[in-house]
C-alpha cells in the first residue's frame, strides 16, 4: 500500500484533476453499480454530505436509535443540515421495512417533512450486525413507494459483503447513495467515498467544498484506498474468525455477563454486575489488551488487519487466565 502511495500520479482534486482520485471514484461507483463517487476525508463527512443533499432544513430523517449518524457525528444532522431524527428501536439496530410503517409524518405543516431513511450496515453499536439482502430490498421498495430517499452508512459494508457473500452491485441497487469507508477494515490511512448518481455527486461536490473537504494532491491517499479495494476485501474473513474466537473465549469468563451475537469483526460484551467499564478497560490495558468502553457496563473489541496471529494468541491466552475474575 505504501509503495502504491509513493508511486501515485496526482493532480488537483478541487478541480477534479487528480488522476488517482478519479480512478478510485470511478472504480468504486462501478463496483456498486452507480454513476459517480466522491472521495472525502472521513465517513462522517460522507454521511453528513448525503444527509444535506437528500433533504432541506427542517426535514426529518428516519434511522435506528443505535445509528452512527445519530449518536456519533457530533449532532451533525442539526448542525450541518437543520434536520431532526426519528429513531426506531430494532434488534441490534437492524431496521426492517415493517419498522418504517407508521413512521412517516403526514403532509401537515405542524410536522417535519419525512424525506430520508438512513441504514447502517454493519451496525457498529449492534456488534457488527449484518442485514440480509432481502431486508434491504424490502426497505428500498418501501422507500420508493412512499417517496423517500434511502442512504447507506456503509462504514463496514465490505465486512457485511464478506459475511453474506452478496455482490456489491446488489447492495448498491437498494440505495440512492452509499457511504463507503476505506480506513476501517480495509486498512487505508484515511478516506471514505460517497457514491450515487451524477446529479447527486454534483450536489455533494459543492457541499464537500462548503464543509472544507476539498483537497489538492490527495491522490496519494486515493492510491491507498484503491489498493485496499483490490487487495484487502477477501481477507476480512480472517478478522471475522478472530472476532468469533474472542467471543467464544469471553463467554467462558466469570466477569462477562453476556456477549452480543458476533457476525463480523466487532465484539460487544456486557460486564458482570458491579464492574464499571472504565475499570475493566484499565485492567485489560495493564494486561496488554486494548479495548473500548461502550457504555457504563459494556466493552468493545474490534479485530482488523494489523492483528497478527501472535497477537491474537496472546489476547486469547491472556483472557483465559482471567477466567476466575478480572481483578
Amino acid at each position: 500500500m505504501k509503495e502504491a502511495m509513493w508511486s501515485a500520479e496526482v493532480g488537483d482534486d478541487v478541480f477534479a484533476e487528480d488522476p488517482s482520485i478519479n480512478a478510485l471514484q470511478d472504480y468504486a461507483a462501478q463496483l456498486f453499480g452507480h454513476e459517480a463517487a466522491l472521495f472525502c476525508p472521513s465517513g462522517t463527512q460522507t454521511n453528513q454530505i448525503a444527509m444535506g443533499c437528500h433533504t432541506s432544513p427542517g426535514d426529518e430523517v428516519i434511522c435506528s436509535d443505535l445509528a452512527h449518524i445519530y449518536l456519533y457525528e457530533g449532532g451533525g444532522l442539526a448542525w450541518n443540515s437543520g434536520l431532526s431524527a426519528r429513531t426506531v428501536v430494532a434488534d441490534r439496530g437492524l431496521i426492517l421495512a415493517a419498522h418504517l410503517q407508521g413512521q412517516i409524518n403526514p403532509p401537515d405543516a405542524h410536522y417535519a417533512r419525512t424525506t430520508l431513511v438512513s441504514i447502517e450496515n454493519t451496525v457498529n453499536k449492534g456488534g457488527g450486525a449484518v442485514y440480509a439482502l432481502h431486508e434491504l430490498q424490502d426497505i428500498h421498495r418501501f422507500c420508493k413507494t412512499n417517496g423517500l430517499a434511502v442512504h447507506l452508512d456503509g462504514a463496514r459494508i465490505f465486512n457485511a459483503l464478506v459475511a453474506t457473500g452478496d455482490a456489491p452491485q446488489s447492495i448498491g441497487a437498494c440505495f440512492d447513495s452509499l457511504s463507503v469507508c476505506l480506513s476501517k477494515g480495509l486498512g487505508a490511512p484515511v478516506g471514505s467515498l460517497l457514491i450515487g448518481s451524477h446529479s447527486f455527486i454534483k450536489k455533494a461536490h459543492r457541499r464537500r467544498k462548503s464543509m472544507g473537504g476539498g483537497m489538492r494532491q490527495a491522490g496519494f491517499l486515493a492510491a491507498a484506498g484503491l489498493y485496499a479495494l483490490n487487495h484487502h476485501i477477501d481477507r476480512l474473513l480472517i478478522d471475522h474468525m478472530n472476532a468469533k474466537a474472542l467471543a467464544e473465549t469471553l463467554k467462558e469468563l466469570t466477569w462477562v455477563a453476556h456477549v452480543t451475537k458476533v457476525e463480523t469483526n466487532i465484539v460487544i460484551f456486557q460486564l458482570a454486575s458491579g464492574i464499571p467499564s472504565a475499570q475493566a478497560v484499565d485492567t485489560l490495558a495493564q494486561l496488554g489488551i486494548k479495548c473500548f468502553a461502550f457504555g457504563p457496563d459494556k466493552l468493545r473489541f474490534v479485530t482488523h488487519l494489523d492483528n497478527t496471529p501472535e497477537q491474537m494468541d496472546f489476547a486469547l491466552s491472556t483472557l483465559q487466565k482471567t477466567k476466575a475474575g478480572l481483578v
